[in-house]
């Protein structure tokens, strides 16, 4: 079974790959992310391929997307839905917004006002979304993508740590190499389209395949290595809000999923070790004396990694 799903995973990163080229790392771990049922946060400059990796990933998968602009004018109801009275049946309906779908891309999420980007807070944690105290559950599986410039440009406001806590990862994609940029400039003209890529999985696939990598075995001492190295984040003397413990869940949720994907039953050192940066590093404050020496939290994590003894065969 595990390679039925490692084979599965590979065929649904070779098909984005056909649109992003050159990002194998970024496209696992956006495949990691969706079948841990956790959110993904892509962040770079503009023009490096976030969206279209958000897109490639919606048209692999056969379910339901959508795609949201935030800008500032932005209100939350344009997001989870509003209720509209109906005068016929004298009673009010709910109309639900854009979240209601099993991929939802919130595109340059930090161009929105903080009161639309708390909009998300409810439905990224519980599935679901209550309007007029009503709860209105979303489809499953359910996943945001949201993509997001430096926060120093223009425009922009600062995700809040709240909800920077309920993306299970965040990946950058970084420029292409020399060769990658070739390919992309040379398959311009009668290259493959988001609109031509194939279906790879079916929205059961999906659901099987996040049902299965929860029953990946984890032996104790990976527990206790888990819970180690993100508290060695609290620890840290250049960290000054360190990874809580929904960090620790999202971290075995994602070693799991990495581990499957490679044919084995059974979570290693190295799943926890290769995932530990973008599932942590989004969740850190560092000091200020750690910021003016140019320390970044990825570094922090290095640290801590090399600093926990690792459980032994």
């Amino acid at each position: 079974m595990a390679g039925h799903f490692a084979q599965r995973f590979h065929a649904l990163a070779g098909n984005v790959e056909r649109v992003i080229q050159g990002k194998r790392d970024s496209v696992e771990l956006a495949l990691i992310c969706l079948f841990s049922e956790g959110h993904l946060l892509l962040e770079d400059v503009p023009g490096t391929g976030k969206t279209t990796l958000a897109r490639s990933l919606a048209a692999s998968v056969e379910a339901s997307w959508r795609r949201v602009q935030f800008t500032p004018d932005l209100l939350p109801s344009d997001i989870t839905g509003v209720s509209i009275f109906n005068q016929g049946a004298n009673s009010f309906e709910f109309h639900p917004g854009p979240v209601f779908a099993n991929i939802v891309l919130a595109d340059e999420i930090n161009r929105a006002s903080p009161k639309t980007q708390a909009a998300l807070l409810e439905v990224m944690e519980e599935r679901q979304v209550t309007v007029d105290a009503v709860p209105h559950l979303v489809p499953r599986p359910f996943m945001v993508v949201a993509t997001q410039n430096p926060v120093d440009m223009d425009g922009t406001y600062p995700l809040p740590e709240a909800q920077l806590d309920r993306f299970l990862m965040r990946i950058s994609m970084g420029y292409p190499d020399h060769a990658a940029e070739v390919a992309v400039l040379r398959g311009m003209p009668t290259g493959p389209r988001i609109e031509t890529l194939p279906v790879v999985a079916r929205s059961q696939d999906v659901s099987w395949m996040i049902e299965f990598a929860t029953r990946v075995h984890v032996a104790d001492p990976m527990y206790d290595y888990v819970v180690a190295v993100v508290a060695g984040t609290r620890r840290s003397p250049d960290v000054r809000l360190g990874a809580s413990p929904r960090a620790s869940v999202a971290l075995l949720r994602a070693a799991r999923v990495r581990a499957v994907a490679a044919g084995r039953h059974y979570v290693v050192p190295e799943d926890v070790k290769a995932l530990a940066a973008p599932v942590l590093a989004h969740r850190l404050l560092l000091t200020s004396e750690a910021e003016l020496r140019g320390q970044t939290a990825a570094q922090v994590v290095g640290e801590v990694l090399a600093a926990t003894p690792v459980p032994q065969a």
